[in-house]
This record gives structure tokens, sequence and C-alpha cells, in this order.
């Protein structure tokens, strides 16, 4: 590692380390049309609102009457199927990123994760890739710790818990409010593009590898 200011980089998973399609897990056992509604920004069954709740800590259990009474039986049991079998979802890991994290931890700097993600299905990540838990040195959930990004107490346990300091940190998210909340606690939040485009931005930042 260089004379660079920053000294450690924190990476969200889902969209940045690994490639989450929640239509890899549902096309071909449900109908097109379904699943592209599903899969839609503006998807009229919630299923992201409702992922969103355990990302934030809510078991299945909790949310499942709601998902029962609002969207009725047959699209709740499609909810269902998707968290039971959310490892299909998660098809590979984005190409380079795990070349990236060797490399920055080969260069000296430290390598963390941070998630939105629920505590009943985070350990899917690293069964399905053990690279990522061999080359993370630790990892903040969501759904673990009852916080959730871009509120700044995750942020902020995730600096505390690691004794990293903020301003010699970088985040990388693919979700600009997450971006923001990151850069709101002083933290050099990063919009993810691509590997290639990581590489650029850190490499601006006087990142060495």
């Amino acid at each position: 590692m260089t004379d660079s200011l920053i000294t450690d980089v924190i990476f969200d998973f889902c969209g940045v380390l690994i490639d989450w399609r929640t239509e890899a897990c549902l096309s071909g056992r449900f109908p097109d049309d379904l699943v592209a509604a599903i899969c839609a920004d503006d998807d009229p069954h919630g299923f992201f609102r409702y992922e969103d709740r355990m990302d934030a800590g809510e078991d299945f259990d909790a949310i499942w009457p709601d998902v029962v009474a609002e969207q009725g039986e047959e699209i709740a049991g499609v909810f269902r199927y998707y968290i039971d079998h959310y490892d299909d979802a998660l098809p590979r890991l984005l190409p380079g990123m795990a070349q990236l994290l060797e490399d920055l931890r080969a260069a000296g700097y430290g390598v963390w994760g941070l998630t939105n993600w629920s505590h009943e299905t985070f350990h899917l990540a690293f069964a399905k890739f053990p690279e990522l838990e061999r080359l993370l040195q630790g990892t903040v959930v969501s759904g673990v710790e009852k916080m959730h990004k871009p509120n700044a107490d995750i942020y902020e346990l995730t600096l505390e818990r690691f004794g990293l300091t903020a301003d010699r940190c970088v985040f990388f998210d693919d979700t600009a409010r997450n971006v923001d909340g990151a850069n709101a606690v002083g933290i050099h939040g990063v919009r993810f593009r691509d590997a290639d485009q990581a590489r650029r931005d850190l490499a601006a930042l006087g990142v060495v590898l």
C-alpha cells in the first residue's frame, strides 16, 4: 500500500460482488408475464418491498401473513418459492470482482462487506461463493443488525466494528441512495458500474494496485 489516504474498501454484495437476478430463480417455473411483472421496477406484487422488510430484520414468517392478505395465496406462493430457492437468484460472481478483492488484499488494503440482506438467506452468499468469505475480512449484514442502508447507523456500525476511519474508506454500491448514505457519514461513496470502472475509481482516489 502506498501513501494513499485510502486504507480500506467496503463492498455491497448484490449488484456489486454478486449478480442478483430474481428472474433466474423464477423463469421457467412461473408464467413469463408474471415473472416480468415481479422483476419490473414497478412490480405490482411488491416482492422487493417484502424483501426489503426482510433485509431490515423482519423474519419471513412475520411478513408472510401480509403477503397473503395483500397479494393472495397464488402470488404469496410464488414469493415463498423465491425465498425457499433464493440461491437460484445468485447465478454468479460479477466478472472481475474476486480478482479485485484479491488485488486489494495483496496490496495491503482492508476489504470489507456491507449489505442489505435478510439474516435468513445471507448464508447462501458464502455457501455458494466461498471465495467471498475468504477474501472479505468482515461483513455487516442489515438483517442481522436490524439496521438498513442508507441510514447512517449501519455505516457508523461498520466503521466502529472494524476500526475504520470514514474518510480513509471507499464504499461501492450499485444504488445511488446507498452511495449518498455513505457520503453523508464521510465515507467516499462510489456508484458501482463494473470491475474495470471500480479500478479506475479507486485509482482516482489514490489506490495503487
